[in-house]
C-alpha cells in the first residue's frame, strides 16, 4: 500500500501538542503542578497559607501550559523541515518506508516500540522519542484499518 504523505501546519502543531503531553515526566510534572495548585487552593480557603503560595501554583500552571501546549510545538515544527516535504509512504506487513526527492526512510514493524492515534494521525514510535507523524487526511477508512491492524499486530 501507498499514500502520498503531506502536512498541514495546524494539525502537525495539534499532533505535537499530543506527543508532548503522552510523555511520562511531562504527565507527571503536570499532576504534580495541579496537585500543588489543588492543595494550595484549598488551604488558601481554609485559611491555613498565604495568597502567595496559591499565586505560584497558578503561575507554574500557565507556564507549563505555554510550553507544552504553544512554544515546544512551534519550536520542534520550526527545526524540523521534513514537515514541509511531501513523502511517499508505503507498508506491508513487514515493513514500512518513507520516500522524497530530499531522502528517504525505511523499518521494519520489529522496530516499532509503541504507536498511539490522535485525531488526524498515527503517531509510529522507534524509542522513547524518536517518532514519525502518519496523517490520516490522505487514507481510506479501509487503508487506515489496515495499518491499524499492523500496528496492532507489531
Amino acid at each position: 500500500m501507498s499514500i502520498e504523505v503531506s502536512y498541514q501546519k495546524a494539525q502537525v502543531l495539534e499532533a505535537l501538542r499530543y506527543h508532548f503531553i503522552k510523555q511520562p515526566e511531562i504527565k507527571t510534572l503536570m499532576i504534580v503542578v495541579n496537585v500543588y495548585a489543588i492543595l494550595t487552593g484549598i488551604l488558601l480557603l481554609m485559611k491555613k497559607i498565604r495568597p502567595e503560595l496559591f499565586l505560584l501554583g497558578s503561575i507554574l500552571w500557565v507556564v507549563l501550559l505555554l510550553l507544552f501546549w504553544y512554544l515546544m510545538p512551534n519550536i520542534f515544527y520550526k527545526k524540523t523541515a521534513l514537515f514541509s516535504y511531501t513523502w511517499d509512504f508505503s507498508f506491508d506487513t513487514q515493513k514500512a518506508s518513507l520516500q522524497s526527492l530530499q531522502g528517504e526512510a525505511s523499518w521494519n514493524w520489529k522496530e516499532l516500540t509503541h504507536y498511539f492515534e490522535s485525531p488526524h494521525f498515527f503517531h509510529i514510535y522507534f524509542g522513547p522519542k524518536t517518532f514519525f507523524i502518519i496523517p490520516t487526511d490522505n487514507m481510506s477508512l479501509e487503508l487506515q484499518h489496515e495499518l491499524r491492524a499492523i500496528l496492532k499486530n507489531k
